[in-house]
């Protein structure tokens, strides 16, 4: 068996250049160094496969370097290196809380801090993983790690900030490592690639940037993972494969069919994805990130957001330009509505499909908005074509008193109001379309006349004869209605029971408005404790005494008098 040797640990770095993606930390601690301001405890925190562990160990190696140089890297050529990179150093100690973390191990680590180091300036310990410390470890730990000798410096790393206590915390110098970007990650993969004599395809190491979410440490997984699978040529096909990765291609073909309100299409392709064995909701949530890039290549300044290869990218701007804004806004928002419901949906397969239908009906949607826009503006505008100037003060009183439209009665509206919630209708595209919704909305209110309070009554005995709940009959029977302003009617019970009763009948506030063609009703509940059903209580019967019981028995049958004469008893008393 060879010894093979992975990439996150053949290709670790060993100087703060080498460090991918983690600049702000290389370039402080290279200054510190400089400056000599050293502090002499470090906490190092961020996600996981970041290069924590990385730098504190460049950093120790750093320290107790003895050729370093102006730039303050360690030279890697020294007998403090070489016997620090062949696991031989004794100057550096590094302990994993995770599995040592009680108080006798902090208390070792105490001790091993009272020698001085055999070589070199400073004596270093790197604990990994430093929130897995118990309280007593930390309690402990806190002193030493406050005023620690002139030769000792700590380096924790964690992943868990939030664990710490906040008096360890306040003894260090804090640095948060950031998520690698897929650029650099890409930029490191390509090194190793040229390094190993591998073809790869720019666009399958954007996959696995992509898979490995912000980890350089997975990415460098990933790929030996994808070398083991394909040789020295790793091409997009087989990396998309080997993961399980959705091909980008069905999230153009989708994209091209709901532009072009090919449902039949759209539900054979989003068939032949799930045949490939890919989730319903892995697929939404791709098309969503899908649909979010095209509308990032809508600007030529948010372009570079775009993470992925030249190839793709001139891909997405294509697709981009021929997509309606309007129409990804609303796609994009069906998307997300799905995703927030698909795990309370029974059928996730047919949850989708209806997401998928209404994005193939927001063209025709929008289409008929602006239609009706435009007729109602036409509408509005007055035709001055035939218009004719009169000569005469008669004639302009005569063509004044002609051009006066007769007055109108208020028209009723007798349409079932439809919240907007509930419709299915594209999002709007303008400013001037909310100004008109919101202008027919209190244009509708004010054409509305409110209902008076006989006819609330009597809706509100239509819908007790239909509830058959004895307990929410009772209370609704018992309620006392009123009205608290024109647009409100006021509820009056006795008990808060009664009210929960009450506003578990969701169909009432429905039935309310229908029955009195009144849609903007207002229902409020107020609970009056005079109101509630007066009980009375049981009167409470004293006890009787034995003697009480037989004088009871004795007028009840005389005999039993007779019979205890003749027995010669006596009665209790």
């Amino acid at each position: 068996m060879s010894n093979f040797i992975v990439s996150a640990r053949k290709y670790r770095p060993l100087r703060f250049d080498d460090v991918v993606g983690q600049q702000h930390v290389s370039v402080t601690l290279k200054n510190a160094l400089k400056n000599d301001h050293l502090a002499h405890a470090f906490l190092f925190c961020g996600p996981r496969g970041v290069g924590k562990t990385t730098c504190a160990r460049i950093l120790a190696k750093v320290l107790n370097c003895e050729n370093l140089g102006e730039d303050h890297e360690p030279c890697n050529t020294c007998s403090s290196c070489d016997a620090f990179n062949n696991n031989a150093s004794f100057n550096i100690t590094e302990l994993d809380a995770a599995s040592n973390n009680s108080v006798e191990h902090i208390r070792a680590l105490i001790e091993q801090v009272r020698f001085q180091p055999q070589q070199g300036n400073y004596k270093v310990f790197i604990i990994d993983e430093v929130h897995m410390l118990s309280q007593q470890a930390f309690n402990a730990f806190l002193k030493t790690l406050e005023e620690p000798p002139s030769y000792a410096v700590f380096i924790l790393a964690t992943t868990e900030k939030h664990k710490i206590i906040p008096t360890i915390l306040s003894r260090c110098q804090i640095f948060d490592f950031k998520r690698i970007q897929i650029s650099d990650m890409v930029g490191h993969l390509e090194k190793i690639c040229t390094e190993e004599n591998i073809k790869a395809e720019k666009d399958a190491l954007h996959i696995i940037g992509q898979k490995a979410d912000g980890a350089l440490r997975d990415a460098l997984s990933i790929f030996d993972r994808i070398v083991s699978f394909s040789g020295d040529k790793i091409a997009y096909q087989d990396v998309i494969s080997n993961l399980n990765v959705l091909d980008y291609d069905y999230y153009f073909k989708v994209v091209n069919t709901f532009l072009t309100s090919d449902s039949s299409e759209l539900l054979l392709i989003f068939d032949d994805i799930l045949r490939k064995g890919f989730d319903e909701e892995v697929f939404i949530n791709g098309l969503a990130e899908h649909i979010r890039n095209l509308l990032v290549c809508k600007d030529k300044k948010t372009l570079q957001l775009l993470e992925t290869g030249d190839a793709l990218k001139s891909k997405y701007q294509e697709q981009a330009q021929q997509s309606p804004l309007a129409i990804l806004l609303t796609a994009l928002d069906l998307c997300n509505q799905c995703d927030v419901d698909f795990k309370q949906a029974r059928n996730k397969r047919l949850h989708v499909e209806m997401a998928l239908i209404k994005m193939c009906y927001i063209n025709q949607r929008i289409t008929a908005a602006q239609q009706a826009v435009a007729i109602s503006t036409e509408k509005k505008t007055p035709d001055l074509s035939n218009t004719t100037v009169s000569t005469t003060p008669t004639e302009a009183k005569e063509d004044k008193k002609a051009a006066t439209p007769p007055k109108m009665e208020k028209p009723k509206s007798n349409a079932k109001f439809v919240p907007a919630s509930r419709l299915i209708s594209p999002k709007i595209t303008s400013l001037k379309s909310i100004q008109d919704e919101v202008d027919a909305e209190v244009k509708s209110v004010e054409e509305v006349d409110p209902p008076s309070l006989d006819i609330l009554n009597e809706a509100w005995g239509k819908y007790i004869g239909t509830v058959t709940s004895p307990s929410a009959r009772l209370a609704l029977k018992n309620a006392i209605l009123s009205k608290k302003n024109e647009q409100t009617l006021l509820i009056t019970i006795g008990t808060g029971i009664a009210e929960n009763n009450i506003r578990q009948e969701s169909n009432l506030p429905d039935h309310l408005r229908d029955y009195c063609k009144y849609p903007h009703l207002m229902i409020e509940y107020r609970v009056n404790p005079d109101l509630a059903p007066k009980t009375e209580k049981p009167e409470v019967k004293k006890p009787i005494s034995q003697r009480e019981i037989w004088q009871q028995m004795v007028q009840q049958n005389p005999l039993v008098d007779k019979l205890r004469e003749t027995l010669d008893l006596r009665p209790d008393k």
